[in-house]
């Protein structure tokens, strides 16, 4: 006897409710090739998993999309534009809070186009998911992977330090056609993100204040984004995108931060000046920065002056400002400013 696998079902039900209200059962017996009884149980698992609702009478039953939904797409590369998807394929089957449905477009079309524009591979999977408390997005591309295309750029070999230099934003192999906020922005308007790419990790939460941690990869070809935002978010794209211009009021990407712990491992500590130059590298395009020492207990003499003093004198217009520091890095700070 023919079944129905529910964990695939639960990728399209949400679409097909949309489209097939008056006669669903009828929709998934003839697409997953089982008999009408055999959907119609289906249906009813999906309506106690909250995955669907239904309205109407026992004769004539009304589906609409639950608490639960998921849409997911598989799209060639070529040729593709990230607009249509949102549109077509997913903007009409979820519920969202104006706010964060514009957060979700944005996330959207900022990482599906990243994956047109920059991965060099075949295929991107997207999916939405929303439960009752998030919104959820993974976009993930077969292409040759973030770092690798970063090392191929930039000449950084390092994840880590790859990572630093995205953490700073405006960072960008194509300089011709992006500036380099899209991914810098994404992250800023959620809760939870994750970044995974040739076999790296690394996730921020909103409430931790250490910022870029390292996480655990997925075995996976290319580059996978993934994206939270709470539904209760007070956040907006604009409050987002106004708290790195240098007032606090404008969309100018202005100011940013640096996690310097990205730098750091048990084996290697913030102690030169070539460390201290890597830190202020592209950070001229900038009026204002935050030198993030959270997870920095101890800083080096050179490491400080360097940086504060050496670099600061050699970027005028840019203002330098040390944040989350311990008491023996602000005495080291100091120590060469004073």
């Amino acid at each position: 006897m023919a079944r129905i696998d529910i964990p695939a079902m639960c990728c399209w039900i949400t679409a097909a409710a949309v489209e097939h209200p008056d006669d669903l059962a009828g929709h998934v017996a003839e697409r997953c090739g089982v008999g009408r009884s055999t959907a119609n149980k289906a249906l009813r698992q999906l309506v106690d998993l909250t995955w669907l609702q239904r309205d109407g009478t026992a004769r004539a039953p009304v589906y609409r999309p639950g608490l639960l939904r998921q849409v997911v797409q598989q799209y060639p590369l070529a040729g593709l534009q990230e607009d249509g998807p949102w549109a077509r394929d997913f903007a009409p089957y979820f519920s969202l809070p104006a706010a964060v449905r514009r957060m979700a477009q944005h996330a959207f079309c900022e990482l599906l186009n990243n994956a047109i524009d920059h991965s060099e591979g075949t295929q991107v999977t997207v999916s939405l998911r929303q439960t009752p408390s998030h919104l959820q997005l993974l976009v993930s591309d077969d292409g040759r992977g973030l770092f690798d295309k970063i090392e191929d750029t930039f000449l950084i070999d390092e994840p880590r330090l790859a990572m630093l230099e995205l953490s700073k934003g405006k960072l960008t192999s194509l300089p011709e056609r992006h500036t380099g906020r899209g991914l810098f922005f994404t992250s800023k308007l959620a809760d939870v993100f994750d970044l995974h790419a040739n076999g790296f990790a690394f996730q921020q939460r909103r409430w931790d204040e250490r910022g870029w941690l390292p996480g655990r990869p997925l075995k996976h070809l290319g580059t996978s984004i993934y994206a939270a935002i709470a539904l209760d978010t007070t956040r907006t794209l604009e409050s987002v995108l106004n708290s790195f211009s240098l007032d606090g009021q404008g969309v100018g990407f202005e100011r940013t931060a640096v996690p310097v712990r990205l730098m750091t491992s048990e084996q290697v500590g913030l102690e030169s000046r070539a460390q201290a130059r890597r830190v202020v590298s592209r950070l001229g395009q900038f009026l204002r920065a935050e030198i993030d020492f959270s997870g920095v207990d101890v800083i080096g003499h050179g490491f400080a002056d360097e940086l504060f003093r050496v670099q600061q004198a050699a970027h005028p217009t840019l203002n330098l400002v040390p944040t989350n520091m311990s008491a023996a890095v602000a005495a080291m700070v100091r120590s060469v400013v004073a």
